[in-house]
């Protein structure tokens, strides 16, 4: 102060404004990880959000010069000038501009875009990149910023100008050939061809008949039955495919004498599953949180923006959630190890650090999904998180924290049985140290049930065993199972298809363009659909198929590494796509779409309605639009009559396509259901009972009634 006071005025106020002008402006997507950041930070920051993209190419021009090196034409997003104009004023005032953008392809591009909207030096040592939003992470990241990474932003803009260049030229033919308002995309394309391949595969299946013959055992003196299933005939396996073959091994077994021959056991260790990717994430949220792909990242982004968790104040809770890499900090693995010492004893922590190997060919730029420190047990932040997002962040806290544990280990017995010339076999097992299973077991896809069970512990070879009874039972093989959101994923990502940041965007896009639409968790194909995918294979086999797409994703990697000349690539693509188009623009027909004809009347000017595909389903149209533009829901009744006013319960679908039943009399009949209802009554109430799904449990009818706990299993 007392320098200051021999100084005149003006070199005060020019002081004043070196001090005023000594800010960092800093930059991240989203708003709430702007408030988040901003906590970390002192007053000499200020932290602001671009919302996303600020600049992209144009939605209503092609917006790429082919001929000068696929220059492309990008433009402000509408609605992103005020944004852009309050980035550009708070530059003005501030020293210095940091890019903290997410650490991906994605991000690296919307730095890029700012950088060039914002004036910044190409040379200037602008962007910081963090794997986690906490305050030792944020702050090492501002002390350390670098220049931009152009190899990162041309395989984004590599990929962005590739879609642009299939979208744009396959979309309009497809208006012209087929039906307006259609489109194709490089990689959703590919996404409704699995879906339409494995419908054929399932239309081409046919059924094989086979049986399987189970005996109820028991040891002389022994108050437990145990099961064994018929495995071999004269030492070779064995298998039964009609009545009249098992009614043959039933007249040979009669009177058999059944001996223990042999008795196996052994321990076997069972390891964890590795950390979380954003695949294997979105997987296992579908599994045992019922959550689609979009829904995990939306709340898994939230976890890792932040969250007001109380006296910690907000915090991001989980590392990056866009990721294909299995890798762990190593801070992160001595913590880990720390806590699983002292709150699971030294049995529980494995000898050495655990490592695991990432499948094919992965980025390998961040971590695997973790909680941003273990010791923030999912319990004790459950009153400041939603029901999501505390079930999500339990999801990623315990798979990670049995990624770090000891191996569970298990014992199996296997015990064969003989009975003359067959032989029957038993498995049990037992967990004899459960390791990581303490704390988290992965699920299985498709209702799959891992075998467990235990058996007599006394059982010793040579033992006889009486047969109490020998259940013969028919089966039929079965179709492959229809993708779900969770065997979508895992497709795409064991394809090749898309890389972590776009399979939600692929699952969802599908389902908007009316391609595919998900019935009872699984995703059935549209006529539309196959008619596209159809379509696309005869005339552009290259963009529908999926080694070529996988192709092309690597080569979008090698572009990020520095490997491969981006313009290059396009061209590459774009030279032989071109002749293709051209010559599908000439060989391809008009398609005409015939809409079935309905025997419903079109109340404004008397035509037979027709049927149409729309968004959520089939529904009621009238063929004299534009001029008639009449529509109703297609009712489909499902033989079942009203509980309440007897007319016809019909299935119905909400704005997000959910499937419910209604009366057909709505709005004079109001009654409605999730569940489908039935035509049988509770006894205990008399109300009508509903057909529930309990997932791997089967089906249960159960009590409409409120106060009514009535159910009971349907056998199947």
């Amino acid at each position: 102060m007392e320098r200051l006071r021999l100084r005149n005025d003006s070199t005060v106020i020019a002081v004043i404004g070196v001090i005023i002008l000594s800010k960092y402006l800093v930059i991240v997507e989203s708003p709430a990880k702007a408030k988040t950041i901003g906590k970390f930070l002192g007053k000499r920051y200020i932290v602001k959000a671009s919302m996303g993209h600020v600049r992209d190419l144009p939605r209503s021009q092609f917006g790429v010069d082919v001929e000068k090196n696929f220059d492309p034409k990008y433009i402000t997003i509408r609605g992103k000038g005020d944004i852009l104009k309050e980035l550009r004023s708070a530059a003005k005032k501030s020293t210095n501009i940091l890019l903290a953008t997410d650490p991906d392809r994605e991000g690296e591009a919307i730095a890029w875009h700012l950088q060039h909207q914002l004036q910044i030096n190409e040379k200037d040592k602008c962007r910081v990149e963090f794997n986690e939003i906490t305050k030792d992470a944020i702050q090492k990241a501002m002390k350390s910023p670098r220049t931009i990474d152009r190899s990162r932003v041309d395989a984004q803009q590599a990929r962005r100008i590739l879609d642009r260049l299939v979208g744009y030229n396959l979309s309009p033919l497809l208006w012209r050939k087929v039906k307006k308002g259609l489109s194709a995309g490089r990689v959703q394309s590919v996404a409704v061809r699995l879906i339409c391949d494995r419908e054929e595969e399932i239309k081409a299946f046919v059924p094989e008949e086979y049986w399987s013959l189970t005996g109820i055992f028991r040891k002389a003196g022994n108050k437990t039955d145990f099961e064994a299933k018929l495995l071999k005939q004269n030492n070779r396996k064995i298998t039964i495919s009609t009545k009249e073959e098992m009614d043959q091994v039933m007249s040979n077994l009669n009177g058999a004498d059944y001996v223990i021959d042999t008795i196996k056991k052994r321990e076997k260790k069972r390891n964890p599953s590795p950390p979380f990717t954003t695949s294997t994430m979105q997987q296992e949220a579908y599994r045992k949180l019922n959550f689609a792909a979009r829904k995990t990242m939306q709340v898994a982004q939230q976890l890792y923006e932040g969250l007001d968790i109380g006296p910690e104040g907000t915090v991001g809770l989980v590392t990056y959630i866009r990721t294909d890499s299995t890798r762990i900090a190593e801070a992160a693995q001595e913590e880990t190890a720390q806590y699983i010492l002292d709150n699971f004893g030294v049995d529980y922590k494995p000898d050495k650090v655990r490592l695991y190997h990432n499948k094919g060919r992965t980025q390998n730029a961040h971590e695997a999904i973790r909680p941003t420190t273990i010791t923030r047990e999912p319990d004790q932040i459950k009153k400041f998180l939603s029901r999501d997002q505390y079930k999500l962040y339990k999801l990623i806290w315990e798979r990670f924290l049995a990624s770090q544990m000891s191996s569970g280990v298990v014992d199996t017995t296997t015990v064969d049985i003989s009975a003359g010339d067959y032989t029957f076999r038993a498995t049990g097992s037992v967990i004899k140290f459960p390791g990581f299973m303490k704390i988290y077991i992965e699920s299985l896809d498709n209702g799959d049930k891992e075998e467990s069970g235990l058996l007599p512990a006394d059982l010793e070879k040579g033992n006889h065993l009486a047969v109490n009874n020998l259940e013969p039972k028919q089966h039929f093989t079965q179709p492959p199972h229809r993708y779900t959101d969770a065997t979508l994923v895992k497709a795409l990502e064991e394809n090749g298809i898309g890389r972590p940041s776009t399979y939600a965007p692929i699952v969802e896009t599908v389902q908007k363009r009316g391609y595919i639409i998900k019935e009872e968790k699984q995703f059935h194909p549209t006529e539309l659909g196959f008619l596209v995918v159809d379509l696309l294979k005869e005339h552009f086999p290259d963009i529908i198929n999926i080694q070529f797409t996988a192709a092309m994703e690597d080569k979008l990697d090698s572009i990020e590494e520095g490997d491969t000349d981006w313009v290059e690539i396009l061209r590459r693509f774009y030279t032989p796509f071109k002749k293709t188009l051209e010559k599908a623009e000439k060989s391809i027909g008009v398609i005409e779409i015939e809409d079935e004809v309905s025997d419903e009347v079109c109340d404004q000017c008397g035509r037979n309605l027709v049927i149409k595909m729309g968004r959520y389903g089939k529904f009621l149209a009238c063929p004299g639009f534009p001029e008639c533009r009449n529509t109703k829901p297609l009712l489909e009744t499902i033989g079942v009559s009203c509980p309440e006013c007897g007319g016809d319960i019909v299935l119905k679908r909400s704005k997000k396509g959910r499937k419910f039943y209604g009366c057909s009399n709505y709005p004079n009949c109001e009654f409605v259901s999730w569940d489908q209802p039935t035509d049988k009554r509770c006894p205990e109430c008399n109300k009508v009972l509903l057909n529930k799904s309990m997932g791997s449990k089967g089906l249960v009818l159960k009590c409409s009634g409120n106060n009514c706990k009535y159910q009971e299993r349907v056998m199947v």
